[in-house]
């Protein structure tokens, strides 16, 4: 037995290089108008007539994009869509510019009514962080390091 399967070149023929990158996020909300609202509150740049949308995209700095769906969007091509059941599968986390801008950004959040679920706190691994449900209850971190 030789060892020519440890080569690249010796690639069984089902396998083959992946091409596949992360291109967008997805959000799917029961009222569109909040969520937006909600983001817009941490300084995404959302049009201001995508409310009454039923599918709203922002192509974020990176160039990724994120994206919101209605409800309805998501049952009109997946009937048996009932929603995510038990807790959140992912989450957003924003970058602040320092420690104290987490916790001002956690006191606008939570001051215009949004619920915070974990209070700013200096994390171990080095980072103030804190985390606000969005409108959908979907949890979103706010971070900075903690040095700065």
């Amino acid at each position: 037995m030789t060892d020519s399967y440890k080569t690249r070149g010796a690639c069984p023929f089902y396998v083959r290089t992946m091409t596949p990158r992360l291109d967008a996020i997805g959000i799917t909300t029961a009222d569109l108008a909040a969520s937006l609202v909600f983001y817009r509150r941490l300084g995404l740049d959302i049009p201001a007539g995508a409310d009454s949308a039923p599918h709203v995209e922002v192509t974020l700095p990176g160039g990724q994009r994120l994206m919101w769906d209605t409800e309805d969007v998501i049952r009109s091509y997946d009937p048996e869509w009932s929603g995510a059941r038990g807790g959140d599968r992912v989450g957003l986390a924003f970058r602040c510019d320092g420690p104290a801008e987490v916790d001002a950004v956690y006191d606008d959040l939570t001051g215009a009514g949004y619920r915070g679920h974990l209070k700013p706190w200096d994390a171990v691994w080095g980072q103030r962080y804190a985390v606000v449900l969005d409108p959908d209850g979907c949890a979103v971190s706010l971070f900075a390091n903690a040095s700065q």
